[in-house]
């Protein structure tokens, strides 16, 4: 009886410490809900390499920046508005251009390849041609990338460690201990007398 006791308390303290972990790990604790290393609009892909394109609305015939970090091989981006690009291992950027008759308007999924992993982000062709396609207009140079996007277990060591969500989370797994401990030593108390 005592054994059942205790194995009850057990399985009381490693579901409380399984859902304080899951609790951790969801949340990566800066209000950025990236879903990871993607850099796309919330489209929620995870890979163990970080991906994007800058700017992420360009016109028709303009230059696209394609960023791929951590990627350990060649990196293919392909998309429907712009010729497949290859960065190669070492490198962790590319240039595009976007066809000079994409549709203003419309969105285009970018796929980056990088080994057996795929990451895919969205591409919005913008109104108005670009310098670069022989029209006058604003030109769409990609902005300079200012820092990778973030890495780690699903981007929750990317920030650094929060201090609160590291003191709450032990706070909770000492609490399930301890009630364990309490819970099965009184019970084996009362059997005893």
């Amino acid at each position: 009886m005592h054994a059942i006791r205790v194995a009850s308390a057990a399985l009381l303290s490693v579901t409380a410490l399984t859902l304080s972990a899951s609790a951790a790990l969801a949340g990566n604790g800066d209000g950025n809900s990236d879903g990871g290393r993607d850099s796309g609009r919330g489209n929620n892909n995870i890979t163990s390499f970080g991906f994007n394109v800058q700017p992420q609305s360009v016109a028709a015939g303009g230059r696209l920046r394609l960023n791929a970090e951590s990627c350990d091989s060649v990196t293919r981006v392909s998309s429907g508005v712009f010729d497949t690009v290859t960065i190669p291992k070492g490198q962790s950027s590319a240039t595009a251009l976007i066809d000079g008759d994409a549709r203003a308007g419309a969105v285009y999924e970018v796929t980056f390849q990088c080994g057996n992993e795929s990451g895919h982000t969205e591409l919005t062709i913008a109104s108005g041609r670009s310098e670069t396609g022989g029209h006058t207009g604003q030109s769409q140079l990609p902005a300079p990338v200012q820092r990778g996007a973030k890495a780690g277990v699903g981007g929750s060591v990317g920030g650094g460690f929060d201090l609160k969500e590291i003191c709450l989370g032990t706070a909770l797994i000492a609490g399930c201990v301890g009630t364990a401990w309490s819970m099965s030593r009184r019970r084996a108390t009362d059997d005893e007398s």
